[in-house]
């Protein structure tokens, strides 16, 4: 398929899960694609799996240096671009009462802060009629046990998002959001969790999703890139890849 011929692409956390898998079908759709990541051998094994064409590019989002670089490099390599998937995020599985002020700023630094400012670094490369879509989280609004900080993190974050949508309106830029739940990637999206406990998390996950099972990453991919080349009078919009955990579904009694 040729859909993504001549589309330029910078995926912001982009080397495993659902930002691998945006990152695989738009290269497989034609496009050019430029993804990051902090660790050099999720990097590499990056390249490996999505072949000679992508740009891999070692970048800390919680560094406000790499963020400046990062947008040299972009330029450099892409010029301007159509599309920015804001992917990168971290959260940390802990009570309030045991919350700390290093892994409070961990998570905002990354999910917030360096979310923000890589956006705003990059927005000035966005070619008009582009799009920008962040990953959120259903966690955001569902009260979820253990993830104040995470939780608090990525609704500020879908805040930012929509205020971006109305102040890019007159550039025909489109800012929306993709909210996932429980999606079957390598860390499950708890940083630092062992096998037992991404186990327990994935049960738990099965347990309490109306549709009884995990979403894939390739699930979640299909779901940004409508929303980058395909929703194309949509803006501001947050839409949840979750099974219907967000909406409170339940199977009919029999």
């Amino acid at each position: 398929m040729n859909r993504f011929v001549g589309k330029k692409a910078v995926i912001i956390g982009g080397t495993h899960g659902m930002g691998l898998a945006v990152a695989q079908a738009l290269i497989d759709g034609g496009a050019e694609v430029l993804i990051t990541g902090r660790n050099e051998k999720n990097l590499a094994e990056a390249r490996e799996a999505l072949g000679g064409d992508v740009h891999a590019v070692r970048s800390d989002i919680a560094s406000m240096d790499d963020i400046a670089a990062l947008g040299t490099e972009v330029a450099q390599k892409l010029g301007e671009i159509d599309f920015l998937h804001m992917n990168a995020g971290v959260s940390e599985l802990e009570p309030f009462d045991q919350v700390t002020e290093p892994s409070y700023d961990r998570q905002f630094d990354v999910n917030t802060k360096g979310a923000f400012f890589t956006t705003q670094r990059l927005i000035p490369l966005i070619r008009k009629g582009g799009a920008i879509v962040f990953t959120t989280s259903v966690a955001e609004d569902s009260g979820i046990a253990g993830m104040a900080v995470y939780s608090a993190t990525k609704a500020a974050l879908s805040a930012f998002g929509k205020v971006l949508a109305s102040e890019l309106l007159p550039r025909e830029i489109r800012v929306n959001l993709v909210s996932p739940g429980f999606i079957d990637t390598p860390t499950m999206g708890v940083a630092g969790a062992s096998a037992e406990e991404r186990a327990a998390f994935m049960k738990v996950g099965d347990e309490v999703t109306p549709m009884k099972r995990h979403g894939t990453p390739r699930e979640v991919a299909q779901a940004v890139l409508f929303l980058a080349f395909e929703a194309t009078f949509t803006t501001g919009e947050r839409i949840k890849v979750d099974g219907g955990l967000g909406q409170n579904l339940a199977p009919a009694m029999g």
